[in-house]
């Protein structure tokens, strides 16, 4: 009998579907953070191409593996004529009033190294390491404006760079009511709770979600080294505010699309989530995709449910 068990489960792509103006510029640009480019889909009737990319060195985490095996990649998604159209934007998700999705983060080696090679290179900034009280981290800027943050895995006195085994480590979204937001992550996707920062000074807190196998961390230092966790970010008293909400990146203006994650089963887990009583998107059986399905999280965000080519032993497309 066929069953599902949420210790298969990984976070496939966790800055998921983000729409881009230009893939040329954008491929270069995540090729330059030393990410490959595993699979391109071509949907010319829908007229909107798929790029999945992500870290793939011989030592990366998920090297050789299938692109629905993999934990923490990007899909960007362009929509054929964009690039020739000068008054077209994204919506980054940081600006009001359509605020949610922050941004993506990879952590490397040399946190100096990598955002002086960035500089060189011409890409903007919206946090130098030099920014702020907050010397350790760096925010830099795609061509599409999407903030994309860089941490440091190691001490800075190593010669170090961005290369093909830095893991892109997080995503972040900014959710209304974190105990909500904690159960439907943790009991209905079934992933685990790494970390949490308070910042009770600065009115927020910060919550790292991940799929560990069942697998308790070692330590927090073990955290930078991860692929595709989920990053929470919840400002004191928004769930006390009825008419407050983020906006969720599929409403206009777009921007970020989803994030995704596979499953062993993908019947079996839709079935289960049906069970649980899941507000949905996309059911298996709506619309002509019959592989992919789409939840609803507590704040409108779209999760894609997708069969991990793995347990199939078949690719998805």
């Amino acid at each position: 009998m066929a069953t599902t068990d949420t210790k298969n489960y990984k976070l496939n792509h966790s800055m998921p579907r983000i729409r881009i103006k230009d893939p040329k510029e954008s491929v270069k640009f995540y090729e330059f953070l030393g990410m490959s480019l595993l699979k391109k889909l071509e949907f010319p009737d829908a007229k909107f191409d798929l790029y999945f990319l992500g870290y793939d060195g011989p030592k990366a985490r998920s090297h050789g593996n299938t692109v629905f095996d993999r934990e923490g990649l990007i899909e960007l998604t362009h929509n054929y004529g964009t690039e020739n159209d000068p008054e077209y934007t994204v919506n980054n998700g940081n600006k009001e009033p359509h605020r949610g999705f922050g941004h993506t983060c990879i952590s490397v080696d040399n946190i100096q190294a990598a955002c002086k090679r960035i500089e060189d290179a011409g890409y903007k900034f919206q946090k130098k390491l030099t920014d702020g009280r907050m010397k350790h981290i760096a925010f830099a800027l795609d061509p599409d404006g999407y903030w994309v943050e860089i941490i440091g895995q190691k001490p800075v006195d190593q010669t170090a760079d961005v290369k093909e085994t830095d893991p892109q480590n997080h995503t972040m979204i900014r959710v209304k009511d974190i105990e909500k937001s904690l159960k439907f992550y943790q009991d209905i996707c079934g992933m685990s709770l790494v970390r949490t920062i308070e910042n009770k000074d600065a009115g927020f807190n910060l919550y790292f979600l991940g799929y560990t196998g069942g697998r308790t961390l070692d330590s927090e230092s073990e955290i930078p080294h991860l692929e595709g966790l989920l990053e929470l970010t919840w400002n004191y008293g928004t769930e006390k505010d009825e008419n407050f909400k983020y906006h969720n990146g599929n409403d206009q203006p777009q921007g970020f699309g989803h994030i995704c994650i596979t499953v062993d089963n993908v019947e079996e887990a839709c079935k289960r989530f049906e069970d649980l009583q899941c507000n949905w998107k996309k059911r298996l059986t709506d619309g002509r995709m019959k592989n992919v399905a789409f939840l609803l999280d507590p704040d409108g965000y779209w999760v894609e449910v997708v069969q991990n080519e793995r347990f199939a032993g078949k690719e998805n497309f």
